[in-house]
């Protein structure tokens, strides 16, 4: 069984530095076997970031949504009647206490660390712990879920690293901005449920449609383009999990030149297309 002290010195080998600002994307379960489980690995990253650095995770929350995969998976087969009583009864988002949804047990450990700072937006929150935090996370707006006015947008600025333990390209959310920044991109209506002073309400606005199917593919041939050991992904292991690390500028600009040439992008979905 590994200990903090083993895997901090592995997140030193891949190349992760004392004050750096790391977006994290991870699955513990591919760690294996740590003595004080998902609390160690955290102290674990923290310690090979040094006080000055920042670490980020998203915290997600599909749930709240009337246009997520997980609510039209959910409602599919319910009646009219059915899908009125689970609108009723879906949670409404709470920074301060709704917890993230698939995001995996480390990002759950950060969220819930004490002095983590969260960004309020009700679908595409990031939990942030570190002396940077407050400038990450504050001001997300509600039409701008990934965008340059996202955390994203500021991860970017801070010419951050993006630390994918144990997962493939499929999860990095930093090539989300790149789809903002293309031409036109194509854009859609997107329903949550929030809680205000006045109780749960209903939010809705327009924003990029956002679409990460494509994401294994992108991140599979940026890192063939340049595989050389000196190249920008550090490949390695933390534990038994299989770990990149990458500049995420490098990771928004070339997925923004991938997107220009290999995405066939679709007609502008109509804002209430995707309303249950």
């Amino acid at each position: 069984m590994r200990t903090a002290a083993v895997l901090s010195a592995h997140f030193r080998e891949l190349g992760v530095e004392k004050g750096t600002t790391l977006l994290l994307h991870s699955s513990l379960r591919s760690v294996g076997p740590v003595r004080g489980g998902g609390r160690a690995v955290l102290s674990a990253l923290r310690d090979a970031l040094g006080p000055g650095g920042t670490l980020v995770v998203p915290t997600f929350t599909e749930g709240n949504s009337l246009t997520s995969r997980a609510y039209l998976h959910m409602t599919r087969d319910l009646t009219p009647l059915q899908l009125l009583s689970y609108r009723e009864h879906m949670e409404p988002f709470c920074a301060a206490s709704t917890p993230s949804q698939g995001m995996g047990r480390l990002a759950e450990e950060v969220r819930v660390t004490p002095g983590a700072t969260r960004s309020t937006h009700p679908q595409a929150s990031f939990a942030v712990l570190g002396p940077r935090a407050a400038r990450i996370t504050r001001d997300h707006p509600l039409d701008c879920l990934l965008g340059e006015r996202s955390p994203l947008g500021r991860l970017y600025e801070e010419e951050a690293y993006v630390l994918l333990l144990g997962v493939g390209y499929e999860t990095c959310s930093a090539f989300h901005l790149a789809e903002y920044r293309q031409p036109h991109p194509p854009r859609r209506r997107y329903d949550c449920r929030v809680l205000t002073q006045d109780g749960p309400r209903w939010l809705n606005y327009v924003d990029v449609a956002l679409d990460d199917s494509d994401f294994g593919t992108l991140g599979r041939c940026l890192e063939a383009a340049d595989p050389a050991p000196d190249g920008p992904v550090a490949r390695g292991r933390i534990g038994a999990a299989d770990s990149r690390l990458f500049p995420l500028r490098w990771a928004v600009d070339a997925a923004g030149d991938w997107l220009a040439k290999c995405r066939t992008r679709p007609e502008d979905l109509p804002v209430e297309a995707d309303r249950a």
